[in-house]
């Protein structure tokens, strides 16, 4: 499987950047009815891989109410030790500031987005 360097997923792929110092405000004033964390770290080789899953069918983890932010852990070792990382890349799911879930290295691509998709069609108390 190919690669994809930081910057062509950053250039390429809709996503916030955040810091430890700003993530809980990020995540309290979100307009979207998900927030997916991406949590990764340069010269990562399993980042990279997932970074280039993710744009060869960039189509597939777009959704309208959904809100990527990513952090880059090892400059940000904070945001590690926050959310008690043993490795990288990992991918934590918010709703309303509230973390529902989290994905552990890369599952693939169709396990990702059926992931992402059954936590889009939870709504609290809703159905």
């Amino acid at each position: 499987m190919s690669t994809a360097t930081t910057t062509e997923f950053l250039l390429a792929f809709p996503v916030r950047e955040v810091t430890s110092t700003n993530l809980d405000d990020e995540l309290a004033r979100s307009p979207a009815r998900l927030d997916i964390l991406f949590l990764w770290g340069r010269d990562c080789v399993n980042c990279d891989i997932a970074k280039a899953s993710i744009l060869a069918a960039s189509e597939r983890f777009q959704w309208p109410d959904v809100r990527w932010l990513h952090a880059n852990v090892y400059a940000d070792p904070e945001m590690a030790t926050r959310f008690g990382l043993h490795g990288i890349p990992v991918f934590f799911v918010f709703r309303q500031g509230k973390k529902l879930g989290r994905i552990t290295e890369w599952p693939g691509a169709d396990a990702f987005v059926d992931a992402i998709e059954r936590l889009r069609g939870v709504d609290d108390g809703e159905g």
